[in-house]
């Protein structure tokens, strides 16, 4: 790694219409580099894909849901007391599982020059 590779951390988010199948659709992605101190989500709702999976999720839900993490990532009041933590520790609460219909999936790493950059690319990449 050279001096202008950063390390990341990044969790895809899922959306579990019925947990009880274990299918999904990848909606989004959070990525934190704690050495740039950065703290950010993506996301995109496919709603044909999800009412693929089953046709009574509701797409308003799981985007105010998203709309929730976003908040949480930038401090913002709207997150409730996890916005107020520091960012590592925001990415703690966001990256621990839920038995709700947005779930995190496991923690990936790798190193980038640019997490912003990073970030489109995981979500062009792994959402779509």
């Amino acid at each position: 790694m050279s001096a202008s590779e950063l390390p990341y951390q990044y969790i895809v988010l899922r959306c579990v219409p019925r947990p009880e199948r274990e299918e999904f659709v990848n909606v989004g992605v959070v990525l934190y580099c704690q050495a740039s101190d950065f703290l950010q989500a993506g996301w995109r709702v496919d709603v044909e894909r999800l009412h693929a999976l089953d046709p009574r999720v509701s797409t308003d839900q799981v985007c105010a849901a998203l709309e929730f993490i976003d908040a949480v990532c930038a401090g913002d009041p709207r997150g409730g007391a996890a916005s107020e933590q520091p960012r590592g520790t925001r990415f703690g609460f966001l990256k621990a599982p839920r038995s709700t219909v947005l779930q995190p999936g496991p923690v990936h790493g790798g190193v980038t020059t640019d997490p912003a950059r990073q970030l489109e690319h995981l979500v062009s990449t792994l959402v779509g």
